[in-house]
């Protein structure tokens, strides 16, 4: 626990609150009227029992109690700081962010393991999801739509863990990832291009990488007049079309019932006359379905999916078909892969922290037994060559498209075939 005296002081003027609170009333009070409330509670506390409190130390305390009821408590002033991408507490004593790449252990801290776990149950709980001694790991969200992910003892040893993944308010386009050197200009076309035409998408990359924000960013060019489900574990995307279905799923209850999983509203989203769908992360069995949606008039749909390079996440894909229909034959499941997936992006996040578009892969066929892959894009990075500031440069290279590929045949279809000839003879190649 905190031992300094203005810590002291805040405690003991936060239980006196919090004995006094009443839940409901609280709940129907907007954040100004709670703060004029908390500071007319904290001046007559003060000044009853005559406490060594300036009013600078009051206007905190007032902040903070806001904070811790309202909002996440010691972690709100980094969730409202645009510039930290990520949160990541371990136990009561214990907070890093991640800013600009970098990770930093910051100064907050929790007054204890219960105000930790309490913030920790009410972000559950916001999302209709719990998290308990039988069930100790939740994967939750935001009302901004951040990720968040909780683990609470006896699974993490040393208090409660709760990892933040936020997302920026602003709606980041293939545009400004040009601009922030994530990709090159006609890559970004590319994209626009992909997403545009309906073709199938399948995004690669590690943990932290931004498969996300990409899918996010593509997600921006489907036609306003098309149908999407969407189907995530944590409803975290963010698509600005008009006509768009967000499906969540959902654990058991405590009785152990009641669980709705991927693959289940993957199955479910094909009675609902998608024009699109999009899966958040295919982790599992829903890999399945997802392809045959693709093989089946659902084309144009998208995916992400954990894997180091374009070949990785044929196996992975791979794996996951095995274990959806472990009777059918390996050749069958690549020339599923091979028919419904039409490119793979590879993304990754560099040594340096920052993200960028490794690889554009298109999916040529079969070739004996091997899926084959056609790279049309990479990028080159020049690691003795950095800048002053640490940053890894390099160049985004391209080996053109070929004739038979199956872009040039979409973008032919919607009229975009013009455009997708510019992007490999214009000015940036």
């Amino acid at each position: 626990m905190l031992i300094n005296p203005a810590n002291r002081l805040y405690i003991t003027l936060r239980e006196k609150i919090f004995a006094a609170l009443d839940a409901d009333a609280v709940n129907s009070l907007t954040i100004e009227q709670l703060r004029e409330q908390l500071k007319t509670a904290i001046e007559v506390m003060v000044d009853r029992e005559r406490l060594q409190a300036p009013p600078l130390l009051r206007a905190e305390f007032v902040t903070r109690l806001v904070d811790e009821i309202k909002g996440l408590g010691p972690l709100q002033p980094l969730i409202d700081d645009n510039a930290v991408s990520d949160i990541m507490v371990n136990g009561p004593n214990c907070v890093y962010i991640e800013r600009a790449g970098k990770l930093t252990r910051t100064d907050i801290a929790f007054i204890n393991e219960e105000q930790l776990l309490g913030i920790a149950k009410r972000i559950a709980a916001k999302v209709g999801r719990r998290v308990d001694e039988s069930q100790p790991m939740c994967d939750a969200r935001l009302p901004d739509g951040s990720r968040v992910n909780i683990t609470i003892p006896p699974i993490t040893i040393d208090g409660t863990s709760i990892s933040i993944r936020k997302f920026s308010r602003d709606n980041i386009g293939l545009d400004q990832l040009v601009g922030f050197g994530a990709m090159s200009p006609p890559m970004a076309t590319l994209l626009k291009i992909a997403s545009t035409c309906r073709l199938n998408i399948l995004i690669s990359g590690g943990t932290g990488s931004g498969k996300t924000t990409l899918l996010n960013a593509m997600s921006q060019h489907i036609s306003p007049s098309e149908r999407i489900i969407t189907i995530e574990d944590a409803a975290e995307l963010r698509l600005q079309q008009p006509h768009v279905v967000r499906m969540e799923t959902r654990i058991a209850s405590i009785e152990n019932t009641g669980a709705i999983t991927q693959r289940e509203l993957v199955i479910n989203s094909l009675r609902m006359r998608p024009d699109r769908i999009i899966i958040g992360e295919c982790r599992g069995q829903e890999a399945f379905e997802m392809l045959q949606a693709m093989n089946t008039g659902h084309d144009g749909s998208m995916t992400t999916l954990h894997a180091n390079t374009p070949r990785d996440a044929i196996g992975r894909l791979e794996s996951m078909l095995m274990m959806a229909a472990p009777n059918l034959p390996l050749d069958a499941i690549r020339r599923n892969i091979a028919n419904a997936v039409d490119i793979i992006v590879q993304v990754s996040r560099l040594h340096d922290g920052s993200r960028k578009v490794m690889a554009i892969s298109e999916m040529m066929g079969i070739e004996g037994k091997n899926v084959v892959l056609e790279e049309i894009f990479h990028f080159e990075p020049s690691y003795d060559q950095r800048r002053p500031d640490g940053r890894i440069t390099g160049n985004f290279v391209t080996t053109g498209l070929i004739s038979r590929s199956r872009i040039k045949q979409k973008a032919r279809f919607f009229d975009m075939e013009a455009l997708l000839e510019e992007t490999f003879t214009g000015p940036y190649q």
